[in-house]
């Protein structure tokens, strides 16, 4: 199975289209948000997937914003979720706390680790824990990007929208 991975949308409705386009020509379904939507606007965007995120710190208006994911058969969780996929088991935070992500990375429960909020990529193994930060999909002062899970071989790999 393939997972979108993506973080910090910002309010960039062209770029999410963007990204719903493409993973869609792709035939994933799954997608895991990091955090930081901002408004609750941009979660209708998302129909037809299988959307389940965290909180980020720029999400202002939880209520709102779990009233859309609910309207679109999402899943919303607070700053922290996990869940198996197949035998992998992942770990979703929006990365606020440097030492609470490298907590998650380092306790060895976790086959991949997510993490947004620095806008920066990362993509690390620590044993046999990826830990992977998938960049920020709104592409201010850079790329708009995001990541592809596998979860049959474990790897990453970034994509440019």
């Amino acid at each position: 199975m393939k997972i979108a991975i993506l973080s910090d949308t910002h309010d960039h409705v062209e770029h999410i289209k963007l990204f719903v386009e493409k993973i869609k020509s792709l035939q994933i379904t799954t997608v895991l948000h990091a955090g930081d939507y901002c408004s609750p606007f941009t979660i209708p965007l998302f129909t037809g997937l299988n959307l389940i995120g965290v909180f980020g710190n720029n999400d202002g208006d939880h209520y709102r914003l779990v009233q859309k994911f609910r309207d679109i058969n999402g899943e919303i969780y607070n700053e922290f979720h996990e869940r198996k996929f197949g035998e992998k088991h992942i770990a979703l935070y929006h990365g606020t706390q440097p030492a609470i992500t490298e907590a998650l990375v380092q306790c060895g429960k976790y086959d991949l680790v997510i993490s947004g909020h620095t806008h920066t990529p990362i993509k690390e193994y620590h044993g046999k824990t990826l830990s992977l930060n998938p960049g920020a999909l709104h592409g201010f002062g850079g790329d708009a990007i995001f990541a592809i899970y596998d979860t049959i071989n474990g790897e990453a790999d970034f994509m440019k929208i």
